[in-house]
């Protein structure tokens, strides 16, 4: 129906819109202009309803206006951070209009902190620089003492981890001497103070204050909170430091990069606390365990000494039957050893035959060979016996006294001179000496009927 005077000309009607039908139409042109669209802004009062699904606002960074938010329990389980109030963020979604109000507002599909993109591509870079110059190598972890009796602590005076952690080792080992070396551990100069303050707990440990371990603590906060615990200088300090070091930033899910460089990573501040301190009281536990354990074992070591001198003392108030013991001991002994004698005389005897046997081959064996070999000595001695030479004709001379006369210079006319044959002495006399060449000797034979000469050749 269209609304005007009676008295105009046509008129164009307008559409009477059914409220229903504007909103619906009003939020399919929002939808079909603007969704998907990502828009970032303030969190403002965030609330969780029992269904799961969470409601807030978007406020502008300057406070001017503001966007009612809706997100349902699907996609708020799938953050893995914990929207608060205050945060700046940006959330990805469609506009819509909820219609019982008519009011404006985004169905939130996905939401991440304001910035966290490009940061978190910086963290993964420098990440991965890091890992491969090997800073974050499980071989160089260092183990945790058990007991430690000084402990420092690196993080901000009014930091609430501070006081999560003091608290936590004044209840679990009120003996460990807690050295603090505060810092800033958020801003741009946060990472310069925390380099030093682990630089000045290094210097005191060398100089004589050791240290057992050291913790690096704050409270959570967002990736760009954290970003001080990504600095590369920091990050190498860490994995320098000359005592193990826990890295307590954050929570449970909150990473970086000195986690890694960290002997140790805890969720917590309170839990860096409790995985560096052991339990007093577990620690009295423990030792009550094995005090009990050593008082039973000292009672039965004495139990069984006490039997021991028992039986010890039973046998010296009888000493003769430890008499009798070791006389039938001794029986014993003796019946073996001339067990022992027989059997081995036995063997003896019967071996005695085989070995005769053996000893009168062999004494013939060696007899047989001394007879050849006297047998091949004979005959070279004969060889060279001088009666086989005067056999061949030979004569040897000699003087009156027996000496040899071997040259002519030894001869003289009516020298008496001993022939001595093969088979027997001729009695010569010396009748010429002729000096050159054969000498040629004239001997009167006497004692023979017939006389005769003996020549003498040169050299024999």
């Amino acid at each position: 129906m269209g609304l005007g005077s009676a008295g105009e000309g046509a008129q164009v009607l307008a559409r009477v819109w059914g409220v229903g039908a504007l909103v619906q139409a009003i939020g399919d042109a929002l939808a079909a202009r603007f969704s998907p669209c990502v828009v970032r802004g303030e969190i403002g009062s965030f609330t969780r309803a029992a269904s799961g699904h969470g409601y807030f606002t978007l406020k502008d960074e300057h406070g001017g206006a503001s966007l009612r938010c809706a997100m349902f329990r699907r996609a708020l389980s799938q953050l893995d951070f914990a929207p608060s109030e205050g945060r700046v963020v940006e959330v990805r979604g469609t506009l819509a209009v909820y219609e019982a109000r008519g009011e404006l507002q985004l169905i939130a599909e996905s939401m991440r902190p304001a910035g966290e993109g490009a940061l978190y591509e910086q963290f993964l870079r420098l990440k991965a620089r890091l890992e491969a110059m090997g800073l974050f190598e499980a071989a160089r972890k260092r183990a945790i003492p058990v007991l430690p009796r000084r402990v420092g602590v690196v993080t901000s005076l009014g930091a609430a981890a501070l006081h999560d952690v003091l608290t936590a080792l004044r209840r679990r080992a009120p003996h460990v001497e807690v050295v603090l070396s505060p810092a800033s551990v958020q801003g741009a100069e946060a990472p310069p103070q925390l380099v030093a303050a682990l630089g000045a707990l290094a210097l005191l440990h060398r100089q004589g204050s050791a240290l057992d371990a050291v913790i690096l603590c704050r409270g959570g906060g967002s990736l760009e909170d954290l970003w001080a615990f990504n600095d590369e200088h920091l990050v190498r300090a860490v994995a320098s430091f000359p005592v193990p070091v826990v890295c307590g930033v954050g929570h449970e899910t909150d990473v970086t990069l000195c986690d890694f460089a960290a002997d140790l990573r805890a969720p917590t501040p309170t839990a860096a606390a409790e995985l560096v301190a052991q339990d007093r009281r577990s620690a009295l536990d423990g030792l009550a365990g094995l005090a009990h354990l050593l008082r039973h074992r000292a009672r039965r070591r004495l139990d069984e000494q006490a039997q021991r001198l028992d039986r010890a003392g039973a046998r010296l108030a009888r000493p003769s039957a430890v008499t009798h013991e070791e006389r039938r001991r001794l029986d014993l002994l003796a019946h073996r050893l001339r067990g022992a004698c027989e059997r081995r005389a036995e063997r003896s005897h019967r071996s005695l035959p085989a070995l005769a046997q053996r000893l009168t081959l062999a004494m013939q064996r060696n007899l047989e060979r001394e007879d050849h070999r006297l047998g091949a000595l004979a005959g070279r001695l004969h060889a060279l016996s001088p009666q086989h030479v005067l056999e061949r004709g030979y004569a040897w001379l000699g003087d009156a006294s027996g000496r040899p006369v071997s040259s002519v210079t030894q001869a003289h006319e009516g020298m008496a001179v001993q022939g001595v044959l093969a088979d027997g002495v001729l009695q010569l006399s010396v009748t010429g000496v002729n000096a050159t060449g054969a000498a040629t000797e004239s001997v009167a034979i006497s004692g023979r009927p017939s006389g005769g000469k003996v020549q003498q050749k040169s050299g024999e």
